[in-house]
């Protein structure tokens, strides 16, 4: 009999599997489709502490989020760096002194130690406010972190497997049964149907919470969830610099302009929609396509419209329904239930930031430790992700040393390779010395090299795992580029 059956391959499941490995804990996790290929690859890629929340009061969350941010900065900065993000003053909205006021706390509730500080810009003395209308003239510039959100989740499933977990993507649990001191469940995966006996089970499935919560023939009597979905647009890059703009909306919401990929463009989202059409299908509308060009116009002097978009992406918050009269007031902190009645018992996860998810996964198994005895303590918070390893944490330093190292390959491919991979690039490069050394190269910067690595170590089976959530090469090749990558990854799995 195994320990955990962790259901869902989002920043929730694979956090508490690694967690639960690394505590010596017998642990397998199911996800019915690709890693974070839901809500965790469709979020703002932001590891921050929420500074809107401060308006709702929500200073526990706050707090718990700007903890977690420097933690989360330590262990992996390969994949997640601080940015500055550029508040421009608008009169018509929150005055000064408030928004001054929330900075200062937002500086000081969580013991910021590795970020700068917040400070004021004037339009006379910065070049900051240079792509923004003439009317904003005063500014607020804070830090918090960028994420590569899908890669967060690959690495939690990495590490969880390095440390003796079983990780089955493509794999649905398709039936739990109740017994007095374990749970049978059914796995459907692309070798076939197995039964298992664990003795709890983790509910991570995000949107289809509900659902794993029926599979006992037991549903819950009304739902736990509140569904939410957020949108964002692609744009060609819309202003100079690596900082990122908050935009406040007239109709109470924020709006988040952030470069992307290397700069190639600006990121613009997102929105808050109720949202009870398909969960494996999530697209954005032409409505919420103009509500995001229009709100970053209001402040832009060059206006976006909806033909400057590029690419779009949505995902569905599942979010714990407090009953809240407006999508962007349901908290966004996570709720965790334990069940137990009639035997073994069954913890459910709700709603949560992607920047507390390690937070969580601790909070989660402290709820199943006298189900567990055998559980060792909690180990995750100074510890690194695969890769993240950097001396110093120091990540051009580490870079310039590759490129000591490897100098018959181009620095900025080098550089691409450690922010995906950290120190473990120098597993995929291996003794290569030119590109040609790395095999078929697809554009982009993509070769076989890497994609056998990701095959071989990061658990991608598709050519879209690999565009779109290992990676975001695909937004930087062309139609054919990807058509041709297809076609030779299917030529393979032949």
């Amino acid at each position: 009999m195994q320990d955990i059956l962790v259901i869902g391959g989002g920043i929730n499941g694979t956090g508490i599997a690694r967690d639960a490995a690394g505590r010596g804990l017998d642990v397998v996790l199911c996800e019915k489709d690709d890693l974070a290929q839901h809500t965790s690859s469709a979020s703002t890629k932001l590891i921050h502490g929420g500074l809107r929340y401060l308006e709702q009061y929500d200073f526990a969350l706050v707090r718990k989020a700007l903890i977690e941010r420097e933690v989360l900065l330590r262990a992996a900065p390969h994949i997640i760096w601080p940015m500055r993000f550029v508040l421009p003053h608008h009169k018509e909205l929150r005055p000064a002194w408030l928004i001054r006021l929330g900075l200062f706390l937002y500086d000081h509730l969580g013991g910021r130690k590795l970020l700068p500080p917040t400070k004021v810009l004037r339009r006379k003395s910065t070049d900051k406010l240079n792509a923004l209308k003439d009317q904003y003239r005063l500014a607020f510039e804070y830090s918090d972190c960028w994420v590569e959100d899908s890669r967060l989740v690959v690495l939690n499933a990495v590490d969880a497997r390095n440390r003796g977990a079983e990780v089955l993507t493509r794999t649905v649990c398709t039936s739990l049964v109740r017994h007095a001191d374990h749970w049978e469940a059914v796995l459907k995966g692309p070798k076939g149907q197995e039964t298992r006996k664990f003795r709890t089970v983790v509910n991570a499935a995000g949107a289809w919470v509900d659902d794993v919560l029926g599979l006992d023939g037991d549903a819950p009597e009304k739902p736990h969830l509140r569904l939410v979905k957020g949108s964002h647009i692609i744009v060609p890059r819309w202003h100079q610099g690596d900082y990122a703009y908050f935009f406040q909306n007239g109709d109470g919401r924020i709006m988040f302009a952030i470069p992307y990929e290397r700069g190639e463009f600006t990121l613009i989202g997102t929105t808050d929609v109720p949202y009870e059409a398909n969960r494996d299908r999530v697209e954005i509308t032409p409505e919420e396509i103009t509500y995001l060009c229009e709100g970053a116009s209001e402040y832009y002097k060059t206006a976006i419209t909806p033909a400057d978009v590029v690419g779009t992406y949505s995902g569905v918050r599942p979010l714990y329904d407090d009953h809240a009269k407006n999508a962007s007031k349901v908290t966004r902190d996570y709720v965790l239930k334990r069940e137990a009645e009639g035997g073994a018992p069954i913890l459910s996860v709700f709603g949560g930031k992607i920047t507390t998810y390690r937070e969580l996964s601790e909070h989660a198994l402290a709820e199943l430790k006298d189900d567990l005895p055998s559980m060792k303590r909690p180990w995750t918070r100074d510890a690194h992700l695969p890769g993240g390893d950097i001396p110093g944490g120091n990540f051009q330093d580490y870079v310039d040393g590759l490129v000591l190292r490897y100098q018959g390959l181009d620095p900025a491919f080098l550089s691409r390779l450690a922010r995906a991979y950290g120190t473990r690039v120098e597993d995929l490069l291996g003794d290569a010395q030119i590109e040609a050394d790395l095999g078929r190269a697809f554009g982009a910067g993509l070769t076989e090299a890497e994609v056998r690595y990701l095959q071989r170590e990061e658990f991608a089976a598709s050519a879209d795992d690999i565009l779109w959530r290992r990676s975001k090469l695909g937004i930087h090749m062309t139609e054919a580029e990807r058509e041709a990558f297809h076609d030779w990854f299917a030529s393979q799995a032949g």
